[in-house]
């Protein structure tokens, strides 16, 4: 079970407050309630506390510039996570006027914090979880929290529903269960969602923002995510390959699975 952070009673009832009175009035970014103009605060149903022990352990263990988390808990089935507030531009605005330097430099900032996630320590190598090791949640693969997983071979079985190979397989399907069978790709921590949304422009420097799909994953998991991207986002997939290795075998494998097994 995910610990919540600095979970006190009068830091919940200041935040329960604080929402319930400002949200009628306040601007609100999906899940995300602005409080002022240095805490936001994330809560929902859905939101998960691990989201907030994940942007902890990559607080602890890299450079990017994150949120500062300062209590999560839950509460009546509503999570909540309150935060730092991070005032930046989405990277993605204006992209197509930048100079081609500005661009190189920002996605060199990118690829250095992508190469710091995968070097974050693993307390189970293999194992395929959230950052405290606990459930994943990703509502483009299920609705509900899944896992964990013991290794990514287990993870594989789990996307394509279980089902192993037999006379009355389909032939891509059959491909698909190689693919994911022989995938050797090792485990290593994954932001999941590296669309262009996620990150902010603070000056010169590029801030990495919501983790609610992070975890512990096989390391090809970031490109292919990228590369699946939003059809708003399309612009960002000529970048991609440029601050993460890219995956082609693995991009096959995900594009067969969803044809499938349902979209990523």
């Amino acid at each position: 079970m995910t610990e919540t952070i600095n979970n006190t009673w009068l830091r919940q009832k200041l935040t329960i407050i604080s929402v319930a009175v400002i949200r009628r009035f306040r601007p609100r970014s999906g899940r995300v309630l602005f409080l002022n103009s240095k805490i936001c605060v994330k809560y929902g149903t859905t939101v998960q506390l691990s989201e907030a022990r994940a942007i902890e352990l990559v607080a602890e263990n890299t450079s990017i510039l994150l949120p500062k988390v300062y209590c999560s808990f839950q509460r009546k089935g509503t999570t909540y996570i309150v935060m730092e507030r991070i005032h930046g531009m989405n990277i993605g605005r204006n992209w197509d006027h930048r100079t081609a330097e500005s661009k190189a430099d920002l996605l060199s900032q990118l690829r250095q914090y992508f190469i710091e996630l995968r070097a974050i320590p693993h307390p189970i190598p293999g194992m395929v979880a959230a950052a405290d090791l606990t459930k994943l949640y990703d509502y483009r693969i299920s609705s509900q929290p899944f896992g964990p997983f013991p290794s990514s071979r287990e993870f594989h079985a789990f996307l394509r529903d279980y089902i192993t190979a037999s006379d009355n397989t389909p032939d891509e399907v059959k491909q698909l269960i190689q693919m994911q069978e022989e995938n050797q790709c090792p485990v290593c921590f994954s932001h999941g969602d590296p669309s262009s949304s996620n990150f902010l422009v603070v000056g010169n420097k590029v801030a990495m923002i919501d983790f609610e799909f992070s975890g512990f994953m096989p390391s090809y998991w970031d490109y292919v995510a990228g590369m699946n991207t939003n059809p708003y986002d399309t612009f960002w997939k000529a970048e991609i390959g440029k601050f993460l290795d890219p995956y082609p075998k693995e991009l096959e494998m995900e594009s067969l699975r969803r044809k499938f097994f349902g979209e990523f």
